[in-house]
C-alpha cells in the first residue's frame, strides 16, 4: 500500500518504460550537475534566470524529474525504489491512482464510541477541505513549484493525510452514534405504546403471569380477580411468618372484599359495578406486599402447597361426581316412570283379544331378519325399533324379539300396540315367564340368592370414602337377568339360526341387513373390536394374577363391544357356548376372576370365537367420550351411547343427543302428558 500511495503522489507517467527511461534520466542528471557546477562557478545561473529557462527547456524538464525523484525518496525505502526500477509500468503493477487517495478510500474498521452525531457535518466539510489542500500540494509537486531546498512539503502532506484519516474515523463514528440513537428512539416508542395498552383503571397490577389477563376477553377481569385472590392468600401466609400484622390484616380485608365481589361470577358481565374498585384496591395492597414480603422461595413453597390442596380437592370432587353420575345412571327419570305407569294401566284395561300383535307366524321364520332386544326402558326400546325400521330397505322382513321384566311388560306391549312398527313384526315377552331359567340351571341366579352375594352388592364394607364403588356394584343392571339373558339366546329362540343382538342405548342409522351376509368363518360372535384403546384389552377386565385366567388367556388380547352383535346360533349350539359360560360363572362364585358385569364373562366365553366386524358398523363412546369423531358418527351404521350419559337423561352430552331425539315423537299425547321435552 505504501508503494501504491508513493507512486500515485508523484504522478509517474504510466506509459513510460521504466528501464530505458531511468538510464536516460541518470545520464541527464550527471550532465546537468556538471553544467550547474560550471555555471554557478561563473555566476551565470543567477544573473540570467530567464535565459537559462528559455535556453535550457530540456534541462528544466529534467530538473523537475529530479525533484520528483527526491520527493519519492522521502516516501519510500531503497528496496521499494529497486522494485520500481525492475518492474513494469505502474499500470501493469496494479497500483492505484492518486484519485483513490483523494477520494478517501481508506479502511473503515475503526470502532470509536461516545462521539455525538452533531460532528458529522463538520467532519465532512473539514475532510473535503483537507482533501482539496492535499490535492493542491500534489499538483505543486508535480509542476515543480516546490523547491528542492524547501523540504517542509513533507510535513503539510503528512498532516493532511493524518487529518483526513481522522475525519474519516469521525464520520464512521458519527454514523454508529446515529444508528444507536435511532435504535434507542425505537425502543422508547415501543415502550410508550406498550404502556398505553395497559389498563390504567387497574392500578398497582402486581404481576401478570397469564397473558390472557391483558386480552379483552369476556372474563379477563374475573381471571385477574382470581389471580389476585391466590396471591393475597400467599402473602397473608408470608406476612404471618414475617410478623407483619398490619399488612396481614389489610390483605385479609381486601381478600374478603374481592371474594364477595367475585362470588360465583364466571364472566365480566356477572361482576358488580364495584369490581373495578376492588381490583384497583387489591392491586395496590399486593404491590405493597410484594415490596415488603416477596421471597421467591417462600412464594414457591406456598404456591406448591396450595396446588397440592387443590389437587386433593379435585380428586375428592371427582369421586363425588362419579357417585352422582352413577346415581343418575341407575335411576329412572320421572317422565319415563310416568309413561310406564300410564301405559301399564291402559294395557290391562284392554280386553285379552286386543293384546296380541299381528304376523306372529314370522317369529320363527329363519329366512327373515331377527333382532333380539332386552330392555326395561319403554322409550329407549321404541327408539331402537323406530330407527331400525326407518333405515331398513325392506321393513316387512324384519322381526323384533323384545324381552322385558314383569314390571314393564304391560307398558312395553301397550306402546307397540299403539305405535306398531309399520310392516315389521314385533313380539314382547316377560323374562319372569321363562320357567326353565331358574337357579338350578343358571349359576347367576343361584349366586344372587346367596347371602354372600347380597352382602357384596348391598353392604358397604368394600366401599370407598365417597361410596361410589358400592353404588356401582348396586347398579340394577348387574342384578337383573335381562342383562345375563344374552348368554341363553339358543334357549330363548330355538328355531332361529342367526340373530342380531342390540342394546337399548343404540341408534340405527343405516340398513343392517348386510350383517346377515357377513361370513363369520365358523365363529359364533361377530362384533367390532375395541382394542384401539389400551383399556379395552383383556388385562383390564380379568384378574391375571389368578392362574385360571393367566394360563388360558392372553392379557393383550383384543376386546370387543356388546351393543350390536351378530350371533350364529347353529354354531353356538354345536360348541355349547352356554355350557362354557356356566363353567366360568361357577368358577367365579367368589368373584376372583372378574368383579361384575357381562362383558368379562363374554370375553371369556367367546374367546377365540369372535369374528371382527368393520368398525363403521358400530361406533361407541357417545355416553362418555366427548371427542368421538363426527365423521365416524356420520358413517356409522349403529351409534352406541355406552356409558353413564344416556341420551334420555339430563346429563346426556348435548352434541350427541340429537341423533337419538329425532326418533322420539315428543308430540305424542302420552309423552306430552308426562312432560317429556327435547
Amino acid at each position: 500500500m505504501a508503494l501504491k500511495r508513493g507512486l500515485s503522489s508523484v504522478g509517474v507517467q504510466r506509459k513510460m518504460s521504466s528501464g530505458s527511461r531511468l538510464r536516460i534520466v541518470i545520464i541527464l542528471l550527471f550532465s546537468v550537475l556538471t553544467l550547474l557546477v560550471f555555471f554557478v562557478g561563473q555566476g551565470l545561473y543567477i544573473s540570467d534566470r530567464d535565459s537559462v529557462q528559455n535556453g535550457f527547456s530540456k534541462q528544466n524538464v529534467d530538473w523537475r524529474e529530479r525533484l520528483a525523484s527526491q520527493y519519492i525518496k522521502n516516501f519510500f525505502t531503497k528496496e521499494v525504489i529497486d522494485v520500481v526500477t525492475t518492474s513494469a509500468t505502474a499500470t501493469e503493477s496494479g497500483l492505484p491512482s492518486l484519485d483513490s487517495f483523494r477520494n478517501g478510500n481508506l479502511s473503515s474498521s475503526w470502532k470509536v464510541a461516545g462521539v455525538e452525531a452533531s460532528i458529522e457535518d463538520k467532519a465532512t466539510s473539514q475532510s473535503n477541505q483537507k482533501a482539496t489542500d492535499l490535492k493542491q500540494v500534489m499538483s505543486q509537486v508535480k509542476e515543480g513549484k516546490l523547491l528542492d531546498d524547501d523540504h517542509s512539503h513533507n510535513k503539510p502532506t503528512n498532516t493532511l493525510r493524518r487529518q483526513l484519516r481522522d475525519d474519516k474515523r469521525g464520520k464512521h463514528v458519527a454514523g454508529l452514534v446515529r444508528q444507536d440513537n435511532e435504535a434507542t428512539v425505537k425502543l422508547e416508542n415501543a415502550a410508550i405504546e406498550r404502556s398505553k395498552a395497559v389498563d390504567s383503571a387497574v392500578l398497582g397490577k402486581y404481576n401478570i403471569w397469564r397473558r390472557e389477563v391483558d386480552n379483552e376477553n369476556s372474563d379477563s377481569r374475573v381471571r385477574l380477580m382470581s389471580d389476585q385472590i391466590i396471591m393475597a392468600k400467599v402473602f397473608i401466609s408470608i406476612a404471618s411468618l414475617k410478623k407483619k400484622p398490619d399488612l396481614r390484616k389489610e390483605l385479609q380485608v381486601r381478600l374478603k372484599e374481592c371474594q364477595r365481589a367475585l362470588g360465583e361470577s364466571t364472566t365480566d358481565a356477572d361482576l358488580p359495578r364495584s369490581a373495578s374498585e376492588k381490583i384497583q384496591a387489591m392491586g395496590k395492597v399486593l404491590a405493597k406486599a410484594r415490596g415488603q414480603l416477596y421471597d421467591c422461595k417462600l412464594v414457591t413453597r406456598k404456591l406448591r402447597a396450595m396446588l397440592q390442596t387443590s389437587e386433593e380437592q379435585v380428586r375428592r370432587l371427582k369421586r363425588q361426581s362419579m357417585f352422582l353420575s352413577q346415581l343418575a345412571a341407575k335411576t329412572i327419570p320421572n317422565a319415563i316412570h310416568c309413561l310406564s305407569i300410564r301405559l301399564t294401566i291402559e294395557y290391562y284395561l284392554l280386553p285379552p283379544a286386543k293384546r296380541k300383535f299381528p304376523r306372529s307366524e314370522n317369529l320363527e321364520n329363519p329366512n327373515l331378519y331377527h333382532y333380539a332386544l332386552f330392555s326395561d326402558n319403554v322409550l329407549a326400546a321404541s327408539v331402537v325399533v323406530n330407527s331400525t325400521i326407518k333405515n331398513a330397505k325392506h321393513p316387512s322382513k324384519h322381526v323384533f324379539h323384545l324381552v322385558t321384566d314383569k314390571l314393564n311388560f304391560g307398558a312395553m306391549n301397550m306402546w307397540f300396540l299403539l305405535n306398531p312398527p309399520g310392516k315389521a313384526t314385533i313380539n314382547v315377552e316377560n323374562v319372569d315367564e321363562f320357567k326353565w331359567l331358574n337357579s338350578s340351571y343358571c349359576p347367576v341366579l343361584r349366586q344372587l340368592e346367596t347371602a354372600a352375594m347380597k352382602e357384596y352388592y348391598f353392604k358397604a364394607d368394600h366401599t370407598t370414602s365417597s361410596g361410589s364403588s358400592n353404588l356401582k356394584y348396586r347398579n340394577p343392571k348387574y342384578l337383573s337377568m335381562l342383562n345375563h339373558l344374552r348368554f341363553y339366546l339358543p334357549q330363548v329362540y330355538p328355531k332361529l339360526d342367526k340373530i342380531l343382538f342390540l342394546d337399548d342405548d343404540i341408534v340405527v342409522q343405516k340398513d343392517l341387513t348386510g350383517l346377515w351376509s357377513v361370513d363369520l368363518h365358523g365363529k359364533v360372535n361377530g362384533a367390532v373390536e375395541t382394542c384401539g384403546e389400551s383399556f379395552h384389552r383383556f388385562d383390564k377386565y380379568l384378574n391375571f394374577s389368578n392362574p385360571h385366567i393367566s394360563q388360558n388367556f392372553n392379557p393383550n388380547a383384543c376386546g370387543w363391544a356388546y351393543g350390536m352383535n351378530m350371533f350364529d346360533l347353529k354354531v353356538w349350539r354345536k360348541k355349547d357356548i352356554t355350557g362354557i359360560y356356566h363353567k366360568w360363572q361357577n368358577m367365579n362364585e367368589d368373584r376372583t376372576l372378574w368383579k361384575l358385569g357381562t362383558l368379562p364373562p363374554g370375553l371369556i366365553t367367546f374367546y377365540g370365537l369372535t369374528h371382527p366386524l368393520r368398525k363403521s358398523w358400530h361406533v361407541l363412546g357417545l355416553g362418555y367420550n366427548p371427542n368421538v369423531n363426527m365423521k365416524d358418527i356420520a358413517r356409522a351404521a349403529v351409534i352406541h351411547y355406552n356409558g353413564n350419559m344416556k341420551p334420555w337423561l339430563e346429563l346426556a352430552m348435548t352434541k350427541y343427543r340429537s341423533y337419538w331425539t329425532k326418533y322420539v315423537k315428543y308430540d305424542y299425547p302420552y309423552l306430552r302428558n308426562c312432560n317429556f321435552s327435547e
